[in-house]
């Protein structure tokens, strides 16, 4: 058997950064920048104020209380959105609302709520002494002109498409998306509502793996259900390869005699079948057809999403420009005795995760822990790296991963 990381590294060795596009901020979101961006301008553009308030001079508040106001006749009203050109001299105030520009000779604002206006808004009570600066937002105090926005190799998330529209940027360079095709194998399987048949299955695993492909942040191509037949399985894989940047594969990956899509890799380009120190999901072939990765992930539904979870998303994100695989591990506490037998293998329990009232991650066994079993899989939160040997008693602290979910 192979190391849950050698088998990793063997994989990522081959899943290479794919080519950079120009898109339109509106698509860009979970992408990767591959352009570093800094700001054409200052931000924001011109002085303004934080506060619905007076613009005043802050000389003028001096001594300023609730019992001893400071009157100032207002003479003038700025909106926001608003040029801001009256100018405020010594001992006059202008009412200001927030966002708008900071008039000529004002140096601070005094909130609306240590004013008093007059009825008639034509003069207005100042209760509070106020600093020069006062509720001030400067020219330049978000960004300078040069400031960097955003740098290359970055996940743009919704504030950095914010700040990007905010220097009038209207796209960015990126790494695309991956567009991967997913295809489930096996002469048992179904698709949807229809009757089975003695011996039959309907199809979950392509509907899984497509979801975890979208969720990854790829364009997930649905190639549908393909027999247990060698030239079938070689058909679909070239057509795959020839319109996608990476296949998944479900089946055909283990011992059998009906397992052909080891063979078809084997056949067609560079591929390694790889017996992997893990339960569930060991079976796992990986290789280069025509340069493009095919992930051949095992049949059993709990395990292939696991292998994916380990082999191909952390890849495929990689191919579009990502660092990480996305998953956070933490060592979590087991609230419940998570028991297992040695074999040499590391065991992936679905569990349940929160953090408790200590700030401590905990879990707990999701339920049945079979690869046939998906029940447990579809509400499972994280996946406890339980290590060979008895298993993880109560109290114990154990890796594990989260599954992106929210957490109970």
């Amino acid at each position: 058997m192979i190391s849950l990381g050698d088998a990793r590294a063997r994989v990522l060795r081959d899943c290479h950064r794919l080519t950079d596009v120009q898109v339109a901020l509106a698509d860009a979101l979970g992408h990767v920048t591959a352009e570093e961006v800094v700001s054409p301008e200052q931000v924001p553009p011109f002085a303004n104020t934080a506060m619905d308030g007076f613009a005043v001079v802050a000389a003028d508040t001096a001594g300023a209380t609730d019992s001893t106001p400071v009157t100032l006749p207002v003479v003038a009203t700025i909106a926001a959105g608003s040029a801001g050109d009256v100018a405020v001299a010594s001992g006059t105030a202008v009412r200001i609302m927030t966002g708008a520009p900071m008039p000529p000779g004002a140096d601070a604002v005094v909130m609306v709520e240590q004013c008093r206006p007059s009825a008639d808004g034509s003069s207005v009570e100042v209760l509070a002494s106020v600093e020069p600066g006062n509720h001030v937002r400067p020219a330049g105090d978000d960004l300078e002109v040069g400031d960097p926005v955003v740098a290359a190799g970055v996940e743009l998330t919704p504030g950095h498409l914010g700040v990007l529209a905010g220097i009038g940027r209207t796209e960015v360079r990126v790494v695309r998306r991956a567009r991967v095709g997913a295809m489930s194998t096996g002469d048992e399987l179904v698709e949807g509502d229809q009757p089975l048949r003695p011996g039959q299955i309907r199809d979950a695993n392509r509907h899984s793996l497509i979801a975890m492909l979208r969720e990854a942040g790829c364009e997930p191509v649905d190639l549908g259900i393909v027999a247990d037949d060698e030239a079938a399985i070689t058909t679909a894989i070239q057509d795959a390869v020839a319109s996608c940047d990476a296949v998944v594969t479900s089946g055909g990956v283990s011992m059998g005699d009906f397992d052909y899509v080891k063979v078809v890799l084997d056949r067609l380009g560079e591929s390694e079948w790889m017996q992997v120190a893990i339960r569930p999901a060991k079976p796992l072939t990986f290789g280069l057809v025509d340069g493009v990765p095919v992930f051949g992930l095992p049949g059993n539904p709990v395990s292939s999403m696991v292998s994916f979870e380990l082999f191909a998303r952390p890849a495929l994100r990689r191919m579009m420009g990502h660092e990480t695989s996305g998953r956070t591990i933490l060592d979590a506490v087991a609230d419940e005795d998570l028991p297992r037998r040695p074999d040499g293998k590391i065991h992936l329990l679905r569990c349940l995760a929160a953090f408790g009232d200590d700030g401590r991650l905990h879990v707990r066994s999701a339920g049945s822990q079979g690869s046939h079993q998906l029940s447990a899989m579809a509400v499972a939160t994280a996946l406890a790296m339980v290590p060979d040997g008895d298993g993880v008693v109560a109290g114990d602290t154990v890796p594990t991963i989260l599954l992106g979910r929210s957490l109970g």
